[in-house]
């Protein structure tokens, strides 16, 4: 789930233990979005979906962190086709072949949230699509690899932002970095300072520190950077109708590098 949000000096920092617990958390989410995506199938609902994802993390021993959230009233964010981030699960929206379906889903446990999201298909998929999916993974992927101590926050925009050029290059085709959407910090509350853009010069912001959590998450489209807000006052979709897609990962910076703590299992 994505806010704009202040900056401060250092990104929050956790101890050992408290990135145990937040790894504990995150693997309740890993867990939910597995099941959600094999739940997911032409001729379901993005209600039934919610309640595959609600039902795992309360099996867990854990509540899901987007329900309630600011009146939203589903428990995973579920985003279809030119829908950004922020889709309201659905009884009447059933899924079909070729869609392209992002889910966004938070969990806490103990206190501590963990907060993840993936985009995959329906059935079979064109290859546009598999490459917007492909592409927006890839720009996860370089963002968390500068999760590093004594790095900058912009750095890690940076590396965002350089990630999805480096999939165009790969894919022979340009991407919109969604704008005014991006990462947050993340602890013993979902949002949290620094907001974290997915583009960007390096070498500004907040130090990360050893501990320093964040979640990671570009959005990127097939067509504009621009977005607009259904009358739901949730749901963002691109203003062009293109299709977009999402991930995201909760990180820590740790001595021996990265660690992703929203794992989810094979």
């Amino acid at each position: 789930m994505v806010f704009g949000l202040k900056q401060k000096k250092v990104v929050p920092f956790r101890t050992a233990g408290e990135l145990e617990a937040m790894a504990a958390a995150g693997a309740v989410v890993g867990r939910a979005l597995v099941a959600v995506r094999a739940a997911a199938r032409a001729g379901v609902s993005t209600w039934e979906l919610d309640e595959v994802a609600e039902q795992t993390i309360r099996d867990a021993g854990a509540v899901p962190s987007f329900k309630g959230y600011h009146g939203f009233p589903g428990s995973i964010c579920t985003s279809v086709n030119d829908r950004v981030v922020h889709g309201i699960p659905s009884k009447d929206e059933r899924l079909a072949d070729g869609d392209l379906v992002s889910i966004d889903c938070g969990a806490i446990l103990d206190g501590w949230h963990g907060d993840s999201a993936w985009t995959f298909a329906i059935g079979e998929v064109i290859e546009a699509d598999r490459l917007l999916s492909e592409a927006t993974r890839m720009s996860m992927e370089a963002g968390i690899a500068a999760m590093r101590p004594g790095n900058r926050l912009t750095d890690i925009s940076h590396a965002i932002e350089l990630g999805t050029r480096a999939a165009e290059r790969e894919h022979g085709r340009g991407y919109g970095i969604v704008d005014g959407y991006g990462g947050h910090g993340i602890g013993r509350e979902m949002h949290m300072d620094p907001f974290l853009p997915n583009e960007g010069a390096p070498g500004r912001g907040p130090k990360l520190v050893v501990g320093s959590v964040l979640a990671i998450e570009p959005m990127l489209t097939l067509g504009t950077t621009e977005t607009a807000v259904l009358d739901d006052d949730w749901t963002v979709v691109t203003a062009d109708g293109s299709r977009a897609a999402h991930w995201e990962h909760t990180v820590a910076v740790t001595e021996d590098g990265p660690r992703i703590l929203t794992v989810r299992p094979e």
